[in-house]
C-alpha cells in the first residue's frame, strides 16, 4: 500500500464532502448532536482564493483519496506565538492503522514548522476515544484545563 499526501484542490471537492460526511456519521454514532454536512460547494468557496479560509491535504492510497486533513494558521500567546489550528482530520475506515493519518499528521507537522509556527492545535469530540489514542500515540497531550467554546452569531444577536 502506497500512501502518497498533496496538497488539496479544488477538484478534490466532491470527494472530500464524501468523506466529510463519512466523518459526520462517525461522530453522530458517538453521540456528537454538533456535525453538519460539508457542501462541495462549500469546500471551494471557502478553501480556495484571496480569502481563503482554510486549506488542506489529502491522503491517497494506491490512487484513491481515502483521508483529509484541512488547518489554517492560527496564534496563541499561551503556546508562544505561531500555531497550526486543525479543523478537521479524517481516515476511511478500511485504511485505518496503516500510517495515513500519521503521513498527513507528519506533513501537517512540516508546514507547521516551515511557517515558524511552534506546534499544532486541535480539539478531539470527548467520546472519540480511538481518535485521542491515536493522536497520543503520536506524541500529542491532552490539555486538561483548556475547554473549547462556541459561540454563534445568532447567540449574539446578529
Amino acid at each position: 500500500m502506497r500512501v502518497n499526501v498533496r496538497g488539496a484542490r479544488p477538484e478534490y471537492g466532491d470527494r472530500i464532502t464524501v468523506l466529510g460526511d463519512e466523518f459526520v456519521a462517525y461522530l453522530r454514532a458517538l453521540g456528537d448532536p454538533h456535525p453538519t454536512a460539508f457542501e462541495p460547494r462549500t469546500f471551494r468557496q471557502d478553501g480556495f482564493g484571496p480569502n481563503a479560509a482554510f486549506s488542506g491535504l489529502v491522503a491517497e492510497v494506491d490512487g484513491t483519496v481515502e483521508g483529509y486533513l484541512l488547518y489554517h494558521p492560527g496564534y496563541d500567546i499561551d503556546r508562544g506565538g505561531r500555531v497550526l489550528c486543525l479543523a478537521d482530520l479524517y481516515v476511511r475506515e478500511a485504511v485505518r492503522g496503516r500510517g495515513v493519518g500519521r503521513a498527513l499528521m507528519t506533513v501537517a507537522a512540516r508546514i507547521a514548522h516551515a511557517a515558524g509556527a511552534g506546534g499544532l492545535v486541535w480539539s478531539v469530540y470527548a467520546r472519540n476515544t480511538s481518535a485521542r489514542a491515536f493522536y497520543e500515540r503520536l506524541g500529542a497531550r491532552h490539555t486538561p484545563e483548556v475547554r473549547s467554546m462556541y459561540w454563534s452569531p445568532e447567540a449574539a444577536g446578529l
